[in-house]
């Protein structure tokens, strides 16, 4: 059986925020991230594939961010496919964690 993402929702990962365990990433276009993101969130597009690729630890707890946590589970499943070991997708994305941490928004 090949192996799977898994789902973390905006509270579990606002608790977990805080000791800097889980590498947060944001597949929203640029300007959105720029506009307001989730702490410590590193934006990652197709351009920036590569870097994070070849600098990753593919054991740390990656979460993926889009916009309402469609996109996210094929960039978690695609992460998987790379062999990271511990993938999230955000569930309701970005807009879930801005209706809910309004002040947790860095840009």
């Amino acid at each position: 059986m090949s192996a799977v993402f898994k789902v973390i929702s905006t509270s579990q990962l606002h608790d977990v925020l805080a000791d800097n365990s889980h590498v947060v990433v944001d597949i929203r276009d640029f300007n959105s991230f720029v506009t307001g993101h989730i702490p410590g969130a590193i934006h990652l597009s197709n351009e920036s594939m590569a870097d994070f690729l070849r600098d990753a630890d593919f054991d740390a707890p990656v979460v993926v961010g889009c916009y309402h946590g469609i996109s996210s589970q094929q960039a978690a499943q695609f992460l998987i496919s790379q062999d990271f070991t511990d993938v999230y997708s955000l569930d309701g994305g970005f807009t879930q964690w801005q209706a809910e941490y309004p002040a947790d928004i860095e840009k």
